[in-house]
């Protein structure tokens, strides 16, 4: 059966010609604007309240306009932003390194394997530098130098130091900032907060997205909410795999519904798979731990150069390990890219020189750096990842090297949208990881936290009064058919769950799709793979459909009802990773095919044939995908084949 076909290409209209640097200078001067009386009269739809939403809502509400916000969590400050670790990334350069705007735009392209959008790569690196600024004014207690310069450090893919950070806790503090400047607007009144609130249908008229349905996820009441724009905040789908460092919560109903009603899907098998992470321990796991990205800076990579060596890692000297990152990669060494480290950490682990209780793990040791600088500075970097990892496992890292192994973190793939960071569908924009837009095939570690406040503070706000001064746009209201039609749907397929009453849990389900998603679509991949994945995702669903139990009711508090639709679809967006997977015939960032490596193992990318983004178009269910091209053009920096060596 055809799995897909071609559609026409597809193309960001909106990023200006000219000299890179000039073009976010330009599209801010030509962007229509809205003058303050009129944003009293318009009202925005934010879903989601982390770094990108939270932020979003606040800029947004202060500048004049009604903002709806909704999360599923219980408050907002639960989004999941508030677990990322080490480090945000910024152009600052205090450290007098070598460090600028230009060389973190490089930087970015380069690690994303040279298939991500140099414009907005480059407006990303530009407002990073007052990214910092607005955290620090709002009172973020990122880390100091003795000197009262705020520090840095160092993260992988990049040799100068530009990570700025709060011990372990960059993300929540972060989030804290931006959280208590929504909590502002929401005291001024011009931010409606909305928590335990899911999002389960976008509401389309006239072909302009103009509203959600959600459901209330304590009483299950379902309503329709109805704006002049649409933002989705939502984060990203890795838990598609099941087990992720992700938040249990985390899903793709969001943009998958934005999906289903047209929004273009980009790049969706682009997964990051992050090196540091505590490894499984047993079937018994729901979710990962990620230990910061941050602890390659003075931790050592190793196992040991023998097969099979069950020793302590103390009785293991310094002439029978293999510091593998250093002897392969000199010139970046322990602080090569994720997908760098993560495919050598797999490499040793398939050669038989894993470590721990299953052989799926290697060591992150701070010996050398506990004896150089002393317990008491280690504490003060990473103190609380410590004792995380201690807690976790029984195991002291200061007297033992920590056990780590990759796993599913991050999400480069999602919605299509353009330099606007409007999606295929006018009035919906997709900002933070919930888009696809600035990372490529390998997203560098501390630009999440940088991407998503760089929409939410500095970017949205200016793309969307270009969209919103177009109107004014016609009154609607729940009454309106399209409205209705949407909701209709979301009862619908509640009741089409409920009535299952099958004999398989969710989890069950969720468990072995996650699987088949690791085994055949996660590190490697193969064509024999993907396509035998594709045949049990639809085998499974099937089943899915046919024995899943969602015990309770619609009209009731109801985790179960909740999960059974968010596993629904990571039915279909499986389905579509695995297609995209198989279509894209070349090894690139961290999806390495096994047809194409080098002589030497190297992912094998093939820029005449992908140099591109895959943006996918939803089709009725039985129908083949259809696939649109935006092709990539790179003037600043010239693919080259990615060397860290």
């Amino acid at each position: 059966m055809e799995l897909f076909t071609e559609g026409d290409p597809i193309a960001d209209t909106k990023a200006p010609a000219g000299p890179i640097e000039k073009r976010w200078d330009t599209r801010r001067f030509e962007a229509k604007l809205v003058n303050p009386a009129n944003r009293r009269k318009m009202t925005v739809i934010v879903v989601g309240t982390g770094l990108a939403g939270g932020s979003a809502a606040a800029t947004l509400a202060e500048q004049g306009y009604h903002v709806k916000s909704y999360c599923y969590q219980d408050s907002p400050r639960r989004a999941h932003s508030i677990a990322a670790q080490g480090g945000i990334n910024a152009a600052k350069n205090y450290r007098n390194d070598g460090d600028s705007v230009h060389r973190l735009f490089y930087d970015t392209v380069k690690g994303g394997d040279f298939r991500s959008r140099e414009s907005n790569v480059h407006r990303l690196a530009e407002v990073s530098v007052n990214i910092i600024d607005q955290c620090v004014a709002q009172g973020v207690p990122f880390a100091r130098e003795y000197g009262g310069l705020l520090d840095t450090r160092s993260f992988g893919g990049a040799q100068v130091q530009r990570t700025f950070y709060a011990r372990g806790q960059t993300g929540q503090q972060l989030l804290l900032g931006a959280y208590q400047a929504l909590e502002r607007q929401i005291g001024l009144g011009n931010v409606e907060m909305n928590a335990r609130h899911e999002m389960l249908e976008l509401v389309i008229v006239d072909g302009k997205a103009r509203g959600i349905v959600v459901r209330d996820l304590v009483t299950g009441e379902i309503s329709t909410e109805m704006a002049d724009a649409v933002v989705l905040a939502s984060g990203g789908y890795g838990n598609v795999f099941y087990l992720s460092t992700n938040a249990k919560g985390c899903n793709v109903t969001a943009t998958w519904r934005a999906h289903r009603k047209g929004a273009y899907f980009a790049n969706p098998c682009y997964t990051q798979i992050h090196p540091t992470c505590i490894p499984v321990s047993g079937d018994h796991q729901s979710k990962l731990t990620l230990m910061s990205e941050s602890l390659r800076n003075d931790g050592r990579v190793w196992v040991p150069k023998t097969k099979g060596d069950d020793r302590s890692p103390k009785d293991i000297g310094e002439d029978e390990r293999d510091y593998y990152l250093e002897r392969i990669y000199p010139s970046f060494g322990n602080l090569v890219p994720r997908d760098i480290a993560s495919r050598a950490a797999k490499n040793v682990c398939d050669e038989g020189r894993g470590v721990g209780p299953t052989k799926l793990g290697v060591y992150l040791d701070f010996a050398d750096a506990i004896d150089r600088l002393g317990r008491k500075a280690i504490e003060a970097k990473y103190g609380n990842l410590f004792e995380m990892y201690e807690r976790i496992t029984g195991e002291d890292p200061y007297e033992v090297p920590m056990r780590i192994y990759p796993a599913v973190h991050y999400t480069m793939g999602g919605l299509w949208v353009d330099y606007d960071l409007q999606s295929s569908i006018p009035g919906l924009f997709v900002i933070g990881e919930a888009n696809f837009s600035d990372h490529g095939a390998n997203r560098l570690g501390a630009s999440a936290l940088m991407q998503g406040l760089a929409d939410g503070y500095f970017v949205l706000p200016t793309t969307i009064a270009n969209y919103l001064a177009s109107g004014p746009l016609e009154k609607v209201d729940a009454s309106h058919p399209a409205a209705v039609e949407a909701r209709t749907d979301v009862e619908d397929r509640i009741q089409r769950l409920l009535a299952i009453n099958g004999d398989r849990t969710v989890d069950s389900f969720h468990r072995e799709l996650g699987q088949i998603m690791w085994e055949h679509c996660g590190m490697e991949r193969s064509e024999a793979g993907l396509r035998k994945a594709i045949d049990e995702i639809r085998a499974l669903r099937e089943s899915f459909w046919e024995r899943v139990k969602v015990s309770g009711t619609g009209e009731e508090l109801n985790q179960s009802l909740e999960k059974a639709g968010r596993v629904a679809d990571f039915f279909e967006l499986a389905e579509l990773m695995c297609i995209d997977a198989l279509h894209r015939e070349e090894s690139c960032g961290g999806h390495f095919r096994a047809e194409h490596q080098t002589p030497d193992g190297e992912a094998q990318r093939d820029d005449d044939r992908f140099a591109y983004v895959a943006a996918w178009e939803f089709t009725a269910s039985g129908e083949p995908s259809v696939l649109h091209k935006e092709d990539l053009k790179f003037e600043y920096v010239h693919p080259t084949q990615r060397s860290y060596k």
